[in-house]
């Protein structure tokens, strides 16, 4: 067995202890007894404290190693007491002494810890059969001993009750090594040093043992050998938890230590066989009962020996299965509960670079990403829960980034399962998918963007432009030009390659501060541009100065860090809004006029081209000042935009939408939103909502009838103090589940303040409500908080499902979209159906879900009543 010594406990020490404890014993002309008392007393502290230190700051190799070492400290401890006592114990009339019962004790404590210092083996017998096992040893070995060395002394003991008491702590300790010896011998553990040591010592206990039983019964002194056997084992036991193997030990055959008990008995019948014949006149009788056990002794091996072949079969089935996982490019690991690799596949050179021995005894979590190690974490613990039940027999599949040899992270799909043959085990099948994860980020990111910042390009922003005016008119369209003040020195200063870093990082907190559903794009040189759409979810005239008062902070505030220097910018920003009539090649020049009167007024400042702002500020302020009053008297209603099965035409949701009746004049949504954001009514009206609504939709429930909730929720809602509690009494009053309710973010609020919101969604996602990305793929961070957020949900943003059928790029980024999700196992939902030849391309995109105007229009609660049960598409919107 190869072994190397921890350097944190010099063997030498423990060593020279227990030498020098005996060497003083004798020159000090002690008597044999207190020379074995203080040797024990001496080495049994120090495996105590050895064992005790080594359970809390070695490394385990299973998880039930340090709790055994426990054990064996907490026996070592009552031998040691033992051991001490007995000088005195023994000088009374006793046979059984109070020494001798602290040292039984001892001996079942050590036997305890040295069955749990290793794992069972791969087949595990029953509690009966192992009890069995140590009494047919045990039996075996008192036999071969009573003929050879007990019988003889019984029939010199003057009394026959005190040579049995006198026997029963050796036949205890004899019995204790029998019962934990083969789980030793069979253990598949990476290291059996202290389980093997355990079993010397206790075999040590019962031959000194039995050597103190007969020389009692003879009135002599035990002899000084058979005393210090016991304190040389356990000096030895005090430096094995430090020793660990550099490679695994390989169990002995499984046949061969089930048939252990068996040789033994054999072993005895012979011998008692042979004693009898010499000793009895009807040795007949005798020969036939000893052939009788021998034959059934030798049917039982025989049983043995199939049972060992039928394990063969179940390794070989394990081997094949292995090589049909290593055959599809597979790396197959085998971890113990703690996530360190027992065993490795071979295929994990080719894969991810690394040989078989770099990995072995090392935790997995070396080499996952530390953002997946908690999951990971969470798996195993799964696995190897006893209470799990058979539902994780058949694996579960993670997806995880792996460290290959070279330093990089790959993207892996991995299934985990219980070992076959061993359930403290855990079988990892790893799938490098890093081809299939670089296409879809390179379909994802297509032609018409920016090779420096990852934007959108000139050409795609004009386009988009052209469609939007085209398609939605000039109402609440807007156009924003952004300039960055000095740029072109920092191309003179720090080179042409830094100035693109800059403008990198530049893009990125541009992004970071405008809209999900706003278009951002670099229009060329340093000059950036933002479209913001009208229609539905368009802008006014205020939304737009307040972005582009954002984008001049998100560029200012703070320097550019750039070839380890900090470069301090400003931006100059124009805006323009579109006017009926006005061509889109107009309104960005009209935009760009207005950035230019910025920066020759100083730059960090914003210019308007627009004559209606007032109006529309006016207008905001208004409607800020009467929505309290609105909330207070009941003027909002609620209606609902039923989701659809494209496949079953089956109503699968409602998605709420807040409607406001100011006395007979209806206002849009665009219009008192944001106010209701700004000023914080947002909140108790998004609360309202959110308790109406579950109300109803459980009503819905109620009636047999399988259909969710979705409500769309705002920043400030979010990070109100008592939101998640919120969501959680409204679902408690209203008896919907909370796997029926679905609540819709856009990546705009993911983006401004990513970690304090994704934390809050989590919370929400703990009490089983489901999550959904709005307007998906309209911002460029969607990709990157599907990783980071546990979203069931995502739903196409109706700019691109407008397009299906008349734009090949908006076809193509549908699609896209669509199969991106269904490869995530996330529900798309298509938003602002309005067409049949949309509907009939998503469907054959594979889209499951659908709303909007052909589908269904938004309806009171008592519309969606006439929808029960069934629901079929329109054909006409």
């Amino acid at each position: 067995m190869n072994v190397r010594r921890d350097p944190r406990v010099p063997l030498t020490t423990a060593a020279g202890l227990g030498a020098v404890a005996v060497v003083v014993a004798l020159v000090t002309g002690g008597s044999a007894p207190v020379v074995t008392a203080i040797a024990g007393v001496v080495t049994g502290l120090l495996a105590a404290v050895s064992l005790i230190m080594a359970a809390s700051r070695v490394v385990p190799v299973h998880r039930r190693q340090p709790g055994a070492w426990r054990w064996m400290a907490a026996g070592s401890l009552t031998w040691l007491l033992g051991v001490g006592v007995r000088p005195v114990a023994d000088g009374t009339p006793f046979v059984l002494t109070f020494a001798d019962l602290l040292m039984l004790v001892g001996s079942v404590l050590l036997a305890i810890g040295c069955g749990m210092s290793v794992k069972p083996p791969a087949f595990t017998r029953g509690v009966i059969r192992q009890a069995a096992d140590a009494y047919l040893g045990a039996a075996s070995v008192f036999a071969v001993a009573w003929v050879a060395v007990l019988g003889p002394a019984f029939r010199k003991a003057e009394d026959t009750g005190a040579f049995f008491v006198a026997l029963a702590l050796p036949m205890v300790c004899l019995l204790a090594t029998c019962a934990v010896t083969p789980a030793v011998a069979a253990s598949r553990s990476g290291n059996r040093v202290v389980g093997l040591t355990g079993v010397g010592l206790l075999t040590a206990i019962t031959a000194a043992e039995m050597a103190t039983a007969l020389a009692r019964l003879d009135g002599d002194t035990p002899p000084l050998a058979a005393g210090l056997v016991v304190p040389a084992m356990l000096l030895v036991l005090a430096v094995a938890p430090w020793m660990q193997e550099v490679r695994p030990a390989r169990p002995l055959p499984a046949a061969l230590t089930a048939a252990t008990p068996l040789v033994l008995v054999a072993a005895a019948t012979l011998v008692a066989t042979l004693y009898a014949i010499g000793n009895s006149r009807d040795a007949a009788l005798v020969i036939v009962a000893a052939s009788v056990v021998l034959v059934l002794l030798g049917r039982l091996f025989v049983l043995l020996v199939e049972t060992a072949g039928m394990r063969r079969l179940v390794d070989v089935g394990e081997q094949q299965l292995r090589r049909l996982a290593e055959s599809t490019g597979d790396v197959v690991l085998v971890c113990d509960p703690c996530g360190v690799i027992q065993e490795v596949g071979p295929g994990l050179e080719t894969t991810y670079g690394y040989r078989p021995d770099d990995l072995a005894f090392r935790p997995i979590f070396d080499y996952i990403h530390p953002e997946d190690v908690p999951a990971v974490q969470a798996l195993l613990d799964r696995m190897t829960d006893e209470d799990d039940g058979p539902e994780q027999e058949g694996g579960t599949r993670i997806s995880c980034r792996f460290r290959a040899s070279d330093g990089t992270w790959r993207p892996t799909e991995s299934v985990a399962a219980r070992h076959v043959r061993d359930d403290d085990l855990v079988l990892v099948t790893i799938r490098d998918i890093s081809d299939q994860v670089a296409l879809r980020n390179q379909v994802t990111h297509l032609t018409f963007h920016d090779g420096v910042t990852g934007l959108p390009n000139r050409a795609y922003f004009e386009e988009r432009a052209r469609d939007v005016l085209t398609r939605r008119g000039a109402g609440g369209t807007a156009v924003i030009f952004l300039d960055l003040d000095g740029f072109t020195s920092v191309n003179d200063s720090v080179g042409h390659a830094s100035g693109d870093h800059l403008l990198g990082q530049a893009a990125r907190r541009l992004r970071s501060a405008v809209r999900a559903d706003d278009t951002l794009a670099r229009w060329g040189g340093d000059e950036f541009a933002v479209l913001l759409e009208g229609g539905t979810s368009g802008a006014d005239a205020q939304t737009a100065i307040d972005l582009a008062e954002r984008l001049v902070r998100a560029v200012s505030n703070e320097p550019f860090r750039v070839a380890d220097r900090d470069i301090a910018l400003t931006a100059s920003v124009g805006v323009a809004f579109a006017e009926e009539g006005l061509p889109p090649g107009d309104l960005l020049r009209n935009a760009d006029v207005a950035m230019s009167r910025a920066k020759e007024l100083g730059g960090r400042r914003v210019e308007v081209f627009a004559t209606h702002m007032h109006a529309d500020v006016l207008r905001r302020l208004e409607i800020a000042s009467d929505l309290q009053r609105a909330l207070l008297e009941n003027q909002f209603a609620i209606e609902y935009q039923p989701v659809v099965d494209l496949a079953t035409s089956r109503v699968t949701a409602v998605e709420a939408l807040v409607r406001w009746w100011r006395g007979s004049t209806f206002v849009p949504p665009e219009q008192f939103l944001g106010p209701a954001e700004d000023t914080g009514i947002i909140v108790p009206l998004s609360e309202w909502i959110l308790r109406e609504a579950c109300r109803e939709v459980a009503a819905w429930r109620a009636s047999s009838w399988d259909i969710g909730l979705a409500l769309n929720l705002s920043a400030r809602q979010i990070m109100a103090p008592r939101f998640v509690e919120t969501v959680a009494e409204a679902l408690s009053e209203s008896g919907l589940p909370a796997s029926a309710l679905t609540l819709e973010v856009i990546e705009e609020m993911l983006v401004e303040d990513a970690g304090e919101m994704i934390s809050r969604l989590s919370e929400l996602r703990t009490l089983g409500v489901r999550l959904a990305i709005d307007d998906f793929g309209t911002g460029y961070a969607s990709l990157a908080f599907l990783r980071q957020l546990p979203v069931d949900m995502i739903k196409i943003d109706p700019s691109f499902v407008s397009g299906l059928g008349n734009d090949d790029t908006l076809t193509l980024l549908t699609r896209t979209i669509v199969q991106l999700g269904n490869d995530l196992g996330l529900i798309v939902v298509a938003e602002g159906i309005e067409r049949p030849e949309q509907l009939d391309l998503l469907r054959k995109m594979g889209c499951t879900r659908g709303q909007g105007y052909l589908v269904a229009r938004p309806m009171t609660a008592r519309g969606v009543d006439s929808l029960m049960p069934t629901t079929t598409l329109q054909n006409t919107a």
